[in-house]
């Protein structure tokens, strides 16, 4: 009998306890379920946006290889438009920049570019990004414009080619001391494998007496 009283007793506790907490329970458990719902659905849907990014990558440089233009700014207009964080965008707006670059359309070309360097996520694409668009702007001319966009340090594997274009940049500028500073700064830089690289620069450098 002690032991149904006790029992009893345990019973009456739990269902206090529940009365005065279960609604709580309840509700971490069912925000819970929500939880890993919207987890699930969000990796659904970047998977998803995964899959179309890389199918309209696909069909853009399927375009850019057919020289198809209308296919080129349809598909491509559509992966910056559309996913503008995904890495596929800014593969894409890179590759536009060359096919425009190919053709002569350099006013397109540097829009790409500037879209790169302005909303690409990845940090090794703004680098590229700008490193192409400083020497688009140094064919140009525009030889402060160009070393506006090398002023941010880039990336080390950029380093190099930032420092060679800048030198071409104050060459341009006619300003050699600097340009020669520059080149060194390139040398130094430089992959030591890449000998084709150094050649180069080293015969700027030469070039400048220096």
């Amino acid at each position: 009998m002690a032991l149904d009283l006790e029992e009893q007793e345990q019973l009456a506790g739990l269902k206090a306890w529940w009365k005065d907490h279960g609604g709580n329970i309840v509700l971490v458990v069912v925000a819970a379920a929500i939880a890993f719902s919207g987890w699930q659905g969000w990796r659904w849907y970047q998977m998803q946006q995964a899959s179309e990014a890389s199918a309209l990558y696909e069909t853009l440089l399927k375009a850019v290889e057919a020289g198809d233009a209308k296919a080129v700014r349809d598909s491509g207009g559509t992966l910056v438009e559309s996913y503008p964080a995904r890495l596929q965008a800014s593969m894409g707006a890179l590759a536009q920049a060359r096919f425009y670059f190919d053709r002569g359309d350099l006013k397109s070309a540097k829009a790409q570019l500037q879209w790169v360097v302005e909303r690409s996520p990845a940090d090794a694409f703004r680098d590229l990004a700008r490193l192409r668009l400083g020497m688009l702007l140094l064919d140009e001319k525009a030889y402060d414009a160009a070393l506006a966009q090398l002023e941010p340090a880039p990336a080390a594997p950029f380093a190099a080619q930032y420092a060679a274009l800048k030198g071409d940049v104050l060459v341009a500028k006619q300003q050699s001391a600097q340009a020669a500073a520059a080149y060194r700064v390139a040398l130094e830089k430089a992959a030591k494998d890449d000998a084709a690289f150094v050649e180069s620069v080293r015969m700027r450098l030469e070039a400048l007496g220096g």
